[in-house]
């Protein structure tokens, strides 16, 4: 009757909001948790930003800061790697044998992981915020104004829940913490392989042709309307990107799915 009575009580959005307050626990419990996640895509678009700071000099480029370039590049890193982290937290909680203890519960499978990964975009906002506001220290402008900022919060936002469901789908494939390069190198590939460092019309190849079928060059668009003057906000630079975003939702979700539903054979 007890156990009645606490199934009934356990709506769906206490699930998650119990599952979502546990992931942030190691930024409460643990100093310096955030500062990996934060440091990272700062340290990094500094040293893009001095490394090839004259690519904008290239006919093409359509902006003459690459500091602006690179922030919402930045974000996006910042948020695939702590979506990636959502994976290898969980593939920790398989090794402990908590995972386990949690599949016995009343509750859809997909609830278990909805919290961990909203955990997951609470953590990401940081970075993205720290990014967004070095860059501005050092030269770049909001061109983009206040709807530009919104699409690139949205976008990091999104991104880091695909990545979360990558990595969950990793954790319930492999079951343990040594996949968690792979849930790392997923996020860095589909970054890299897109006009990450320069527009599609100055690639060449087979990388310009990879970067116009792969959805992440759709999402940078959106992103970049934040900061980047040649992209100032419009449908056609956010509806490309919203239906990127919406595509790889659905397929990682599915994934994550799929791999949820094996854990219970």
């Amino acid at each position: 009757m007890n156990t009645q009575a606490a199934t009934h009580r356990a709506s769906p959005v206490h699930v998650a909001l119990a599952l979502w307050r546990r992931s942030l626990n190691e930024v409460t419990r643990v100093r310096g948790a955030l500062l990996p996640a934060t440091i990272a895509p700062v340290v990094f678009l500094l040293g893009m930003t001095g490394q090839f700071g004259r690519l904008t000099g290239l006919e093409g480029f359509p902006t003459d800061s690459y500091v602006s370039w690179i922030i919402p590049l930045s974000c996006l890193q910042g948020a695939g790697f702590a979506g990636a982290a959502t994976g290898a937290n969980l593939a920790r909680d398989i090794e402990q044998g908590l995972f386990d203890r949690l599949l016995t519960a009343p509750v859809p499978r997909w609830l278990l992981v909805v919290g961990p990964i909203l955990g997951g975009v609470t953590r990401s906002m940081v970075p993205a915020t720290v990014v967004l506001l070095v860059g501005v220290a050092i030269g770049a402008e909001i061109t983009g104004g206040v709807l530009g900022v919104l699409g690139l919060y949205l976008a990091s936002a999104t991104f880091c829940a695909i990545a979360g469901l990558w990595g969950v789908f990793m954790a319930v494939t492999f079951r343990t913490q040594q996949a968690g390069p792979l849930m790392q190198q997923g996020v860095f590939l589909a970054v890299f392989l897109s006009t990450a460092y320069t527009p599609e019309a100055l690639l060449r190849g087979w990388l310009a042709g990879t970067a116009d079928l792969n959805p992440v060059t759709y999402v940078l668009e959106m992103a970049r309307q934040a900061t980047v003057s040649g992209y100032a906000p419009s449908l056609a630079h956010t509806l490309p990107g919203l239906a990127a975003l919406a595509g790889m939702l659905v397929v990682f979700g599915l994934l994550a799915l799929f791999g949820l539903k094996r854990m219970d054979r």
